[in-house]
């Protein structure tokens, strides 16, 4: 009875858990390795010429890269001064 309950909470779990996204960053790294290997996973074009220090290969911007909206800028309230 206990697996049978494990069971049905792990298949809940699964059914209501939000779904894996891909990370989206600005920075791709062509590996020079003959087999068009590339990783669009860096935040900068110095940690992309990081890892492929010593490998070979070219970093360019990611054409896919849509950056996060910004939050809406709030506004401050106006300060009312009474005329009395």
């Amino acid at each position: 009875m206990r697996i049978l309950f494990a069971l049905t909470i792990a298949i809940a779990a699964i059914a209501t858990g939000s779904g894996a996204q891909a990370q989206n960053y600005p920075w791709c790294a062509h590996y020079d390795k003959g087999d068009g290997g590339m990783n669009c996973g860096f935040t900068s074009f110095q940690q992309c010429l990081t890892d492929l220090s010593g490998l070979g290969g070219f970093c360019e911007q990611n054409n896919t890269y849509i950056p996060p909206a910004a939050a809406p800028a709030r506004r401050r309230a106006l300060k009312r001064h009474s005329s009395s």
